[in-house]
């Protein structure tokens, strides 16, 4: 029997769709017309044709999304493009802090459907590309909400404001940036309704779909990721506890809901078990409860449900005013400008307002999403409620994340939910008025939000401010109050012209209201450097030195210092190996040896630590980094370097070329090997008496008893081919040594010494090395990130 006959779900199966007529779902009688399905094409071409008005100014390549979409996302993506186009794995990425784990990365990008598909078509993504399918898929996912609805026998005009507000309400429109959470929260609606399909018509078929969909949540392996995977697990649960004979459901659907668990585990538990072996050696500490409240949700910003404009988040950052900023710094919270906003449109809010007082938001079918609203509410105020320390405590996965303001991506989409429900309601009972209650409500809502806003900017003393908001906001009520007043008398004879009078004033307000901001949106000459074709003279210059440079043995690595926020992870796009980088999650050795940090982009951020004091030290020689293009004076970032330390080669711009004459080979040869205390090297940054051009420290390692000390003939050591995830280097010499390959140590990488498995032994504190005896061998280093992680696993069982 057709899955998609819901005569026949509502006959035989213990689970209809929660808009499924029957005494146990609904509160109200519904007409004949609400229980049949209606058709797609209508109301999925004017969600499209409001989606295309509202995204247009990135469309048309106007604006473009701007920080981490840009800094962290872009250069990842394209990474990940540019290896696929060349046959190269993107496993290991050498361009950023001297190697950067890919494979296990969440921001790589490599295991998100979406962007892998980008990457496939298109070897050298432009940021205008990754832009649209970071909006598309919004736009799938209102798609996926609008057919949802109609899966519940909603009315389709419900489902229209639904899919508006979902793909550019809230953060969906203001926080464009975070582009992996924008996806997991975009999948969301994609999960639901395969999962209503595969509970109401026992569909293995959509059993699988939901499996791949829940993998990609998964994978997302952000908060809102996580988030959203309890929201289907409840949900889930509140179906089947909900219908008519509990038991008789479960045993319905625990076969297809057990597929599409075994398939996703298969799908997602590789890169779900690298992730978390990468995460326990990184750089990340444990989040304490202090620390993820940091991240919390203000009350405060409540009210942008109500103002959106108000405190001037669209706006530079000094004429921010909302918590936290320059003129309200008391609030112990760390989260960007744009993370409280949470607007999802006057018309939306006017209805669920409206809704709330007749009782409809607490019928049985939507009931779900009321108290799912409430709850994540709670979540995103983080510290500001009891409920978050319990959550933190014992709900897991809670603690891994240190912002709970996260949140508000979900927050938009459940209002988006209870909006065309309201919608939904008012269309299938168009004889009921609103009433006095309901315009008092209404009244009331926007009489509250002015006047918490005029108390706000009397307290911060920002009343000057307060005019253009307050007025922005009447003209969108007022909008919103007019189209609700125009559409009323019009839903029973013309659904059609109401319908599309709501939809119309409501991608109108969302356009205005959360179109392109300081955090969203921005010219795109902003960012040229990342395009791979850009004429950018610093990078064009480095380029030019790094091959000029580049020989047997040596291969320079660069470091770009204080340049901006989008500029440190531009060596991904342009295939320079840089020792810094952009991105949260870094190998924990490396961050404790030479003070990488999430960023360099501002010329502050460069730490230094006790092994790497200066940029004229033995770490930074070994580290090979040769180039360092600065928007300052090096001195002044560094005030330990003496003139002539570090020559300045190059002036582009604003911008300054150092060169370090100093910088060692990537492979050397070492006779000897000397005992060291690596824990005890990195915490003092006292070296022991050595000298690196022949010599080795190793920690752990036996010397071979004998070695020769024949010197007549100094080692002959190249590298015959680098490789993203295979290095093959040469070498021959009359004496038993050591290769040293000065690349950063990681326990997934491997080697060979003529075909012959050798151990990789950790060199110098942060590198690599293999013995070899005397005579000619060709060396093999491979990163096996599955075998790796298998062994490490092992190991851990082992030792328990």
């Amino acid at each position: 029997m057709p899955i998609f006959d819901r005569r026949h779900l509502l006959r035989h199966d213990p689970i209809r769709p929660i808009g499924a007529s029957g005494r146990n779902w609904q509160s109200t009688p519904r007409t004949h017309a609400s229980d049949d399905a209606w058709p797609l094409l209508g109301p999925l071409a004017a969600l499209v044709a409001g989606w295309i008005a509202m995204a247009w100014p990135w469309l048309s390549g106007r604006v473009t999304i701007p920080w981490d979409a840009k800094a962290q996302f872009l250069p990842q993506i394209q990474f990940l493009a540019q290896s696929i186009a060349r046959g190269e794995s993107p496993f290991w990425a050498p361009y950023v802090f001297s190697g950067q784990v890919q494979v296990a990365d969440p921001q790589s990008m490599i295991f998100s459907p979406p962007f892998l598909l980008l990457a496939l078509v298109n070897g050298n993504p432009s940021a205008w590309a990754v832009d649209i399918v970071t909006l598309l898929a919004g736009l799938a996912g209102a798609a996926a909400l609008l057919v949802w609805f109609r899966d519940q026998g909603w009315h389709w005009a419900g489902a229209l404001i639904a899919g508006l507000a979902f793909c550019f309400g809230a953060s969906m429109a203001w926080r464009l940036q975070h582009v992996g959470q924008m996806l997991s929260l975009a999948y969301w609606p994609m999960a639901l309704l395969a999962l209503e399909r595969t509970m109401s018509g026992r569909s293995y078929a959509y059993a699988v779909v939901l499996a791949i969909i829940g993998a990609a949540i998964v994978l997302g392996r952000d908060q809102v990721a996580m988030l959203v995977l309890y929201l289907l697990a409840a949900y889930t649960l509140w179906r089947l506890l909900g219908s008519d004979r509990p038991s008789a459901a479960i045993a319905a659907v625990w076969k297809p809901l057990g597929l599409a668990a075994v398939v996703a585990a298969c799908l997602a538990v590789v890169p779900l078990v690298l992730t978390l072996l990468l995460a326990s050696d990184s750089n990340r500490p444990s989040i304490d409860l202090e620390g993820a409240g940091r991240g919390s949700l203000h009350p405060a910003l409540l009210i942008t449900a109500l103002v959106p404009q108000l405190f001037g988040a669209a706006f530079r950052m000094e004429d921010y005013w909302g918590p936290p900023s320059f003129a309200w710094p008391d609030s112990g919270l760390y989260i960007a400008q744009n993370m409280g906003q949470i607007y999802i449109g006057a018309l939306p809010l006017l209805l669920i307002v409206t809704a709330a007082v007749r009782g409809q938001m607490w019928t049985r079918e939507i009931r779900f999403f009321s108290i799912a609203f409430a709850v994540v509410l709670l979540y995103a105020l983080g510290w500001y409620t009891p409920i978050f320390r319990l959550l933190f405590t014992i709900v897991p996965g809670v603690d891994l994340y240190r912002r709970p303001a996260d949140a508000t991506f979900v927050i938009g989409a459940l209002a988006a939910i209870l909006a065309g429900y309201a919608t939904h309601r008012l269309f299938e009972q168009p004889w009921q008025k609103l009433g006095c209650n309901g315009w008092l409500a209404v009244a009331v809502t926007i009489a509250l939000g002015a006047a918490v806003a005029l108390d706000l900017a009397i307290w911060r003393e920002r009343l000057p401010q307060l005019s253009w908001p307050l007025l922005a906001a009447a003209v969108s009520w007022a909008g919103a109050v007019s189209a609700l007043a125009y559409a009323r008398p019009r839903m029973a004879l013309e659904p059609w012209i109401a319908a599309l009078a709501l939809a119309g004033v409501t991608t109108i307000d969302l356009a205005w209201n959360n179109g392109p901001s300081s955090s969203s949106g921005l010219p795109p000459e902003m960012y040229d450097v990342l395009d791979p074709a850009t004429r950018n003279p610093v990078i064009a210059e480095l380029k030019s030195r790094v091959a000029a440079g580049r020989t047997g043995s040596r291969r320079d690595r660069i470091e770009l210092l204080g340049l901006g926020y989008h500029w440190p992870n531009a060596s991904l796009t342009h295939r320079l190996e840089n020792t810094l980088g952009a991105n949260p999650v870094r190998l924990k050795l490396y961050s404790e040896a030479t003070g990488a940090d999430d960023t360099i982009g501002l010329p502050d951020q460069r730490k230094f630590t006790p092994l790497l004091p200066s940029y004229r030290s033995l770490l930074v020689d070994m580290l090979g980094l040769r180039y360092v293009a600065a928007g300052t004076p090096l001195e002044t970032i560094d005030p330990k370097l003496k003139s002539g330390d570090w020559p300045l080669v190059a002036k582009a711009g604003d911008t300054l070329i150092y060169e370090n004459p100093r910088a060692m080979p990537r492979v050397m040869f070492a006779k000897s090997a000397l005992h060291a205390d690596f824990a005890n090297i990195l915490q003092t940054g006292q070296w022991p008496a050595f000298d690196p051009t022949v010599q080795v420290l190793l920690e752990n390692v036996s010397v071979p008893p004998a070695i020769a000390t024949d010197t007549s003939t100094a080692p002959a050591i190249r590298i015959a081919h680098y490789g993203h995830d295979a290095i093959d280097i040469e070498v021959e010499s009359n004496t038993a040594g050591y290769v040293i390959l000065n690349d950063v140590w990681q326990p997934w990488w491997f080697a060979s010494v003529d075909g012959r498995p050798a151990p990789v032994l950790r060199a110098n504190v942060l590198f690599r090395a293999v013995a070899v005896t005397a005579g000619k061998h060709a060396i093999r280093f491979v990163f096996r990130p599955f075998y790796g992680a298998w062994q490490q696993l092992n190991a851990a069982s082992e030792t328990r």
